[in-house]
């Protein structure tokens, strides 16, 4: 399996079971990341229900964007542009946590 290209998602699954690790994480944290613009800037019908803030960013997120900045790799406005964070976002996590 180790050498294997391709691991069929339900063998995944079950070795996400038995080490106790998420192994689907990486992928949608890519999802996150570099997930195409929304819908809204495609000029589609956005639904009229209300909608729910969720927190996106894993803490694992956080602290790769903000290594990034750290360690002086990427600026701020890069990281706004890349990654499309809002720039408060931004702002409240290196209040927050600190690290700069």
């Amino acid at each position: 399996m180790y050498s294997q290209e391709d691991l069929p998602t339900n063998i995944l699954m079950r070795w996400s079971k038995l080490l106790e690790y998420d192994f689907f994480r990486i992928y949608s944290q890519h999802l996150i990341l570099y997930a195409p613009p929304s819908a809204i800037s495609n000029g589609m019908e956005v639904s009229k229900l209300p909608k729910f803030k969720k927190n996106l960013y894993t803490q694992e997120i956080i602290a790769f964007v903000l290594e990034l900045i750290k360690t002086g790799e990427k600026t701020k406005r890069q990281i706004v542009d890349e990654y499309g964070i809002p720039n408060s976002t931004l702002n409240k996590w290196v209040n927050k946590y600190n690290t700069i």
